[in-house]
């Protein structure tokens, strides 16, 4: 079961607006980190995902492990969310 979706995004990403189209016809709610308003998040971002690129989607389960997704995935972001 999911417990948490956080995006990484910035104002000029159409992916991320792909990633959160996805993620709301799923009926799932996530919070969304602007990098262009917070920078300050971009190390965290990429310590989490090892890329310089968005989105960055962290899933984290019940169980409180996560999955990072990179970019627009759903082969990887559908069944990190089922």
């Amino acid at each position: 079961m999911v417990k948490n979706i956080t995006i990484f995004t910035t104002n000029t990403c159409a992916y991320c607006v792909m990633v959160k189209r996805f993620l709301d016809t799923k009926n799932h709610t996530y919070d969304v980190v602007n990098l262009d308003e917070q920078p300050e998040r971009q190390a965290e971002a990429l310590a989490l995902s090892g890329a310089l690129t968005v989105p960055v989607t962290v899933v984290t389960k019940d169980d409180d492990t996560r999955e990072v997704i990179v970019g627009y995935n759903l082969s990887k972001l559908a069944p990190a969310i089922a």
